[in-house]
């Protein structure tokens, strides 16, 4: 893995062997009967031997709940319908908004501005009719989750944030419920099966959260739009195993593929006896403050922010007044293509990290950073403040707020 493989290696618990297939008994009994119009629908799934009518009752009978409509939320949701799963849920507060559409293909053009939630809906409707749909808008939190995961068999994780995934696993694990597990950035994507009462949980992988700002998520790194479906589509493949007890599940292992390479390779992950949610002794027997235990920034970053923090419009007060400061854009070069806000000059976040880029801020002049939403600029400032520019600020909201107080003449991205 060349794009994240420094901190994955750091931050995963994971052992390369070759010896870790897994059968895990069927989840879900099977429905009474499949109408006339079932069988001939799913009639490439009965011919095969391992799938047949029983299998194939089994997907009837099934409820499995999508947690996002995005990128791997879009194919999981189509596929499963399409594969016969009695009865979906699908849970995003989220609405359709045109870059979307480069990879959340369950939507469309005209969907734009409608909640992600309702839009999959109808999409899985044109899909199979016969699949029952339940859906969500509203944001999962540890208000609602036990309840709502309390009605479906099996869950599939196709969240963005690490909060997130961190509240699904530990619901889960309460629950004794499996969870189809999918990660993708760049090039790069995940997939595993985790079910404590068979194998290890995400918290084994994963023990601790990375740093606030160490994982750039895709709206700052983006994603290829394809990626969403390999990923998407082994995560169905899986939640088909686990429903119907066909096959060996990633349980107790975690796929790794490169898009880039096009190489798949996979690694044993070892349940951990100190887990402190699933281990020998758990520690966390109720769901906790997640957004706190993951952080959005640092507390370093949320001090410096901290009185330090201007608007877009007072930015713009400050150009229009030939302030004397020094605008600098913490993004990527390709961002900076993309939009940016006249006067700013490029220097990335990773040059401020080494370092190297602290020699380029004058002394004379107020250093003004900013970024694309606020949040890598106030790691920034906070290096810069501690390299004796005290007057330092950043702007909240980054150039996404330029564009909307602003320029909105500008794209966003």
């Amino acid at each position: 893995m060349h794009h994240r493989a420094g901190w994955f290696c750091q931050w995963a618990r994971i052992s390369i062997t070759r010896e870790f297939a897994l059968s895990l008994p069927p989840l879900v009994e099977p429905a009474a009967e499949l109408s006339a119009d079932e069988v001939r629908r799913y009639s490439r799934h009965l011919i095969i031997p391992e799938i047949g009518m029983t299998a194939q009752k089994r997907l009837k009978n099934a409820k499995v709940l999508c947690v996002g409509a995005g990128g791997l939320g879009s194919p999981a949701l189509l596929y499963l319908a399409a594969a016969g799963v009695g009865t979906l849920g699908v849970i995003d507060f989220d609405v359709v908004e045109e870059s979307n559409l480069q990879r959340q293909i369950i939507h469309g053009q005209s969907d734009i501005g409608r909640p992600k939630a309702e839009s999959a809906r109808d999409r899985v409707a044109e899909v199979n009719p016969n699949v029952k749909v339940v859906t969500y808008v509203e944001h999962l939190d540890s208000d609602n989750v036990m309840e709502i995961f309390a009605q479906y068999d099996l869950i599939v994780d196709g969240t963005d944030n690490f909060a997130t995934r961190y509240l699904v696993n530990d619901a889960c694990v309460l629950l004794g419920k499996p969870y189809v597990w999918g990660s993708i950035y760049r090039f790069d994507g995940q997939a595993s099966v985790f079910w404590a009462e068979y194998g290890p949980c995400y918290r084994c992988l994963y023990p601790e959260p990375p740093p606030p700002g160490m994982v750039p998520s895709c709206a700052e790194g983006g994603v290829l739009g394809v990626l969403c479906a390999s990923i998407g589509s082994i995560q169905v493949n899986e939640a088909i195993k686990v429903i119907t007890g066909v096959g060996e599940p990633l349980a107790g292992r975690l796929m790794i593929y490169d898009a880039l390479e096009m190489s798949y390779r996979t690694v044993k992950v070892r349940k951990d006896p100190e887990c402190p949610i699933c281990g020998k002794n758990p520690t966390i027997t109720e769901l906790i403050d997640y957004e706190a235990f993951c952080g959005t920034v640092s507390a370093d970053a949320q001090q410096a922010a901290s009185g330090s923090t201007i608007t877009a419009a007072e930015l713009k007060a400050m150009l229009d007044a030939d302030d004397d400061i020094f605008l600098v854009d913490v993004r990527e070069p390709n961002e900076y293509e993309i939009v940016s806000i006249p006067g700013a000059v490029l220097i990335p976040k990773d040059q401020f990290l080494t370092g190297e880029a602290l020699s380029r801020l004058p002394q004379d002049r107020r250093i003004v950073l900013h970024c694309k939403s606020g949040a890598r600029s106030a790691e920034i400032l906070a290096v810069v403040k501690d390299a004796g520019f005290a007057d330092a600020v950043h702007v909240g909201g980054g150039v996404l707020a330029w564009v909307s107080q602003v320029d909105p003449t500008l794209p966003v991205y």
